[in-house]
């Protein structure tokens, strides 16, 4: 569109009388013969080329308003503060409604519902370089009003911003779509609307009343609360179950094509009805796309077409549901070929007594009562029976039956027969497997405890022994292996416990890598023993994984009802406590339970518990061994230790409680405890004017794995604003070997916080060597066990020479522990050992007598 067509130059156009004046001023000058020549030629031109312009913007106006004018739909032109600019034929007789009273109005004028800010979503979309398109009602001159769809598009005229926008009447639209929803709701087909996931948009009222399950059909307006899908089936016509995929929706969809008649059966479970269905589907598309978005089905039913059909006697005949009916009055039996073929007898029954007579008795005459049941009060019954073929073998059988609607005699009996053998023996199968390790075929926990309770229960079989076994070695097998190789170790475990028992016991595996056997004793007091023997002979031979041989033996407690436990339970925990002193005492062997165990076991657990809670009764305390220079004498550091005094125990020994801590992980909370108590008593030293006295702690391999060790220990030095040089934490050598990168960053973090690491008791344990050099270790502890020996055991002053040689080597500090004389001092001293503690200089002392040892003159 030329400048001089744009909207906004209607009145501009239309006004020639400016242009004709000067045409004319023009005219006159080149007629004028006092004027030079060449001045009078380009007047001339001027004038030629303002005429030919003047044309021009003639021509442009009238093409202009005659396609402005031959738009169909109202069209205006507005300017981007909403005032409209222009207006076509069809916008006057649409607003009916002069343009005069239009132009110049705010476009409240057409459409008063509009808000204060309507133009600035249509400029949001403009300045997109998109159209902008709203659904509104516009408004005619008497007030009445029309929908419309108005589409809004942007352009510049003369710098300014405008709008073009035109407008669709929807009213026709409306009432199409008004009409075809009342079509679709007379039409007695049935109509549904489905999407590409299958989901329902509509269906009729024709559609729910074929299906005759009212309210079942989602997306129709009546709808009640939908049914799950799961209740439905649908079926091809050979009776199979017809995948999604395949229904002619999702084909219509899939292919974007019209799927002709399609026959289809749909099943409702709950109902057990079947009705086949005629449908037809026809593919939908969204405006502007090229593929379907959704799919109209319409259907009919046929299923009174099919019921007598060969293809419906088929259905009936794969799913092994079969008719019958008993007439009472003519005392005759009616069976579908589906129906006697279940029963499969030698004779066609002619009776009900001749169809029931292949049940088994108790069944018969639940039939008999069912329908007695039936005759008397009108109900119906479903039952579930089992009966022998003519062939001899047992089958499972569903009976539906009911009287006919409106016979008060119930003189016909009416039902369906099903096959359920099938089912039957699946529940079967699955009730051996809910008995049953998958792993190894034996009898699981569940089983062996039900058999168990039920023999116990029973006084002729209450006399049982139960075996517990337990693998030797067999976690190293599984750590080294993998769980592949322990779980065919396993296998072959229970392979070698079969041939070891026979039929004389049961055998399950009762957990991980532990067994249990229940054998009878009334006939053979001592056959546990001897079944334990053959168990261990079994054993004996080692077991080949992967190639290679490990001698994996095994462990057995054994304990007798009813001396040794009353319950199952309890005769399995007296039978375990058995196998635990067997283990303990010496492994590949057996052990038979005694009171004593139980007393022991007893022990242990009241230990336990009393340990468990030593913290919380404030049970523990802690002391403190001086380090000292050896040379000088003066207290250089300490080392916390931790004392257990309980009431009913008394003093208990740390090397007993602690590795008792260990094998439970209470040493965890426990350790926790005493790096705690620790900051708190050098902080108290501090405050008392002792100054920072730095205290080793020992910690333990579980609380350097099993807690965020770094954490806790930058939040007790935060607490109690203490220096990480004032503490130094002590770890076994068996952190060396942990070259994972927790381990790495733990230590690199509190080396971060200045905490000084040392390896307690070196050359007790791994003594990884490389794993000192990588890791960032200040000292090392020489143990007690080898400073004890010294001077005089050569093995021992070797070995002190040797961790004294590699601290050196390494850089590291060097402590030694149990120095309880001179000898010892001298040696040390002359070893290049700078700090020792001991009996020679302090034992352990509580927190108050420590501190006047710092206070002494030449202590510190």
């Amino acid at each position: 569109m030329t400048a001089t067509s744009l909207p906004g130059t209607h009145a501009l156009l239309s006004d020639n009388d400016g242009n004709a004046q000067v045409l004319a001023a023009l005219d006159s000058a080149c007629r004028d013969l006092s004027l030079p020549a060449h001045t009078r030629e380009m007047l001339c031109h001027a004038r030629d080329a303002l005429q030919a312009a003047s044309v021009d913007a003639e021509v442009a106006r009238l093409r202009y308003h005659a396609l402005f004018d031959a738009v169909p739909d109202p069209v205006s032109i507005i300017d981007e503060h909403g005032i409209v600019l222009d207006l076509n034929k069809a916008g006057m007789a649409a607003y009916r409604r002069p343009r005069e009273e239009i132009v110049g109005q705010p476009i409240h004028v057409l459409n008063p519902d509009l808000p204060e800010d309507h133009m600035a979503p249509v400029w949001d979309a403009v300045d997109r370089g998109e159209s902008f398109v709203i659904e509104v009602s516009n408004m005619r001159a008497d007030g009445t009003r029309f929908p419309v769809e108005v589409h809004s598009a942007g352009f510049l005229h003369d710098g300014r911003k405008c709008v073009v926008a035109v407008a669709r009447d929807l009213s026709r639209r409306r009432e199409a779509e008004v009409r075809y929803r009342e079509l679709m709701e007379v039409i007695d087909k049935g109509i549904v609307i489905q999407t590409a996931d299958g989901s329902l948009v509509y269906a009729n009222s024709a559609a729910l009343r074929m299906i005759g399950v009212p309210g079942h059909v989602p997306g129709h307006p009546n709808q009640r609360t939908p049914r799950p899908a799961s209740e439905w089936m649908v079926v091809r016509e050979d009776g199979s179950e017809m995948p999604a995929e395949e229904y002619p929706a999702m084909r219509a969809i899939r292919e974007g094509r019209l799927i002709g008649s399609t026959l289809l059966g749909l099943y409702h479970r709950p109902q057990r009805k079947l009705r086949w269905l005629s449908v037809t589907s026809v593919p939908q598309y969204a405006a502007g796309s090229d593929r379907p978005h959704q799919a109209l089905s319409m259907f009919s039913d046929v299923t009174a077409l099919k019921r007598d059909s060969a293809l419906f006697h088929r259905v009936q005949t794969l799913a092994r549901i079969g008719g019958w009916e008993w007439d009472r009055a003519a005392a005759r039996l009616y069976l579908t070929d589906v129906a006697a073929g279940i029963l499969a007898q030698a004779q066609l029954p002619a009776s009900i007594d001749d169809m029931i007579a292949c049940l088994a008795h108790d069944d018969r005459a639940r039939f008999r009562r069912a329908v007695d049941a039936t005759i008397l009060e009108g109900h119906g019954f479903d039952l579930e029976l089992q009966g022998s073929r003519a062939d001899g073998h047992a089958f499972w059988v569903r009976v539906i039956g009911e009287a006919e609607p409106g016979d008060p005699g119930a003189s016909r009996i009416t039902g369906t027969l099903q096959d359920i053998t099938a089912h039957k023996q699946g529940q079967e199968t699955l009730r051996v497997q809910a008995r049953t390790d998958p792993l190894t075929g034996l009898l699981n926990r569940d089983a062996i405890l039900g058999e168990l309770a039920a023999r116990m229960a029973d006084a002729t079989l209450s006399r049982v022994a139960v075996l517990y076994i337990d693998l030797d070695r067999f976690k190293m097998v599984n750590d080294v292996l993998g769980h592949s190789a322990g779980d065919a170790l396993l296998v072959t475990a229970a392979q070698r416990l079969r041939r070891a028992v026979g039929t004389e016991g049961l055998i399950a595996r009762f957990g991980g890598d532990e067994f249990l056997v229940a054998c009878s004793t009334a006939d053979d007091p001592d056959s546990p023993e001897r079944l334990a023997d053959a168990i261990l002979d079994a054993f004996a031979i080692g077991f080949g994984v992967e190639k290679e041989e490990f001698a994996v033996t095994a462990s057995i407690g054994i304990a007798r009802a009813p001396d040794d436990g009353e319950s199952p339970h309890a005769l399995i925990q007296s039978a375990d406590t058995a196998m635990y002193a067997s283990k303990r005492r010496v492994r590949n062997g057996r052990q038979v339970f005694t009171p004593a165990m139980a007393q022991s076991q007893r022990d242990r657990l009241r230990f336990e518990t009393q340990l468990r809670h030593a913290a919380d009764n404030d049970e523990f305390h802690l002391v403190y061994q001086p380090q000292v220079d050896l040379v000088s004498g003066r207290i250089v550091a300490a080392e916390a230790l931790i004392r257990w005094r309980n009431e009913r125990l008394g003093e208990m020994r740390p090397d007993h409680f602690i590795s008792q801590a260990e094998s439970t992980g209470d040493i965890v909370r426990i350790g926790l405890w005493v790096l705690r108590m620790a900051c708190r008593q050098v902080a108290e030293w501090r405050d008392a004017g002792h100054g920072i006295v730095r205290v080793a702690v020992n910690v333990s391999y579980r609380q350097f794995l099993g807690d965020d060790l770094a954490a806790n220990v930058r939040a007790l030095l935060d607490e109690y604003a203490l220096p990480g040089a004032a503490l130094e934490l002590e770890f076994t050598e068996r952190v060396l070997i942990e070259d994972a990168p927790e381990t790495m960053n733990t230590f690199a973090q509190l080396r971060a916080m200045d905490v000084a690491l040392a390896i307690d008791d070196f050359g007790e344990g791994y003594s990884a060597l490389n794993y000192l050099r990588r890791l960032p270790i200040q000292g090392l502890k020489l143990s007690q066990l080898f400073v004890a020996g010294v001077p005089g055991n050569a093995s021992d002053v070797a070995v002190c020479q040797a961790v004294a040689g590699i601290a050196h080597s390494l850089g590291l500090g060097l402590v030694a522990e149990g120095v309880e004389n001179e000898e010892q001092r001298a040696f040390l001293l002359a070893l290049g050992v700078p700090v020792g503690q001991g009996f020679l200089f302090s034992p352990g002392l509580p927190a108050d007598q420590f501190a006047l040892s710092l206070g002494a003159p030449g202590t510190r």
